[in-house]
């Protein structure tokens, strides 16, 4: 049975070299001080940032980057030029020691992926076998950096398809979290039922509140404490925004969180504890508010 007292699991997307790099020892840094451990999922091949720039024509994606300042206080100038202007740099290649440097530290690792912008912008017209090789080179490099195979894997931008999920089944994975939701779940989608429970982020993300109904960099912890409830919450954050720009913005947060007695620990402790007895849900890509771009989403009521 679930404790009904608050637990807090917190999801660390890595996406870009300059994340890596500077954003995760900062993340390092500020969760030791609170003892905290978290989840971190690395992409490990080129960061391809600025080919994102195609997502202008996406109706609200230049509302959300003008209204997060993410372009240029986030990741910077360079980094938007990488796979257009500037060969996109290797990441696990580059930093192999920075990303093994999390799981020395007591966190648990995962793969995001190998090219974060082609599978967040590509993923439902990738053939299978496309879909496979990408996961598998992320594989590879995962396994040179730390000795072992990855247990556990989350899409980037929460974009899934029945592919991406049946191969998720098929590396044996302990559990993934790829999607947007409210509790743990074994997925349905497209008339099938995979076997790799989900663990659904619960919590809206910085970059899809500041900005939208006066939240303010200031304010939103306000607005995240209201959000917090009895069970499982699972809060996912961006080494290249709360590793960033916002890192005293996510430090008053688990000030706050840790002053309510709320429980930390990983995504993997969090399967074992919540997941026994998951529930079969369907999974569908949709829209959310304060993103440009659709999530896989848990059926039920998705609540900011």
């Amino acid at each position: 049975m679930k404790q009904q007292h608050a637990t807090m699991a917190l999801k660390v997307d890595v996406d870009t070299f300059i994340g890596t790099r500077d954003g995760v020892p900062r993340l390092l840094e500020t969760l030791d001080r609170f003892a905290i451990k978290a989840t971190f999922y690395f992409s490990l091949g080129p960061d391809n940032s600025g080919k994102a720039i195609r997502r202008v024509f996406r109706k609200g994606f230049l509302r959300r980057m003008l209204r997060t300042r993410a372009s240029s206080s986030m990741y910077g100038l360079r980094t938007m030029l990488y796979g257009i202007l500037l060969p996109p740099p290797y990441i696990g290649e580059r930093l192999p020691d920075r990303i093994r440097a999390v799981e020395e530290a007591g966190h648990e690792v995962g793969i995001h992926c190998w090219d974060h912008v082609k599978w967040h912008d590509y993923l439902p017209w990738l053939p299978k076998q496309t879909a496979l090789m990408e996961i598998g080179r992320a594989s590879a490099v995962f396994e040179t950096i730390f000795g072992h195979r990855a247990r556990t894997t989350a899409a980037p931008g929460w974009t899934v398809s029945p592919d991406s999920l049946e191969i998720q089944d098929a590396m044996g994975l302990t559990y993934c979290s790829d999607s947007r939701g409210t509790h743990p779940f074994f997925p349905r989608m497209a008339d099938r039922r995979f076997s790799t429970l989900q663990i659904p982020s619960t919590w809206p993300t910085m970059d899809e509140l500041i900005g939208e109904n006066g939240i303010t960099p200031e304010t939103i912890n306000d607005h995240f404490c209201t959000l917090v409830r009895p069970g499982l919450n699972v809060h996912t954050i961006h080494a290249e925004m709360e590793g960033s720009g916002l890192v005293d913005t996510f430090t008053d947060l688990l000030q706050r969180l840790v002053a309510r007695e709320v429980r930390f620990i990983t995504l993997a402790a969090a399967a074992a504890e919540f997941g026994k007895g998951a529930p079969d849900s369907e999974l569908a890509m949709g829209y959310i508010d304060g993103r440009a771009m659709p999530v896989a989403i848990q059926a039920g009521n998705w609540e900011l």
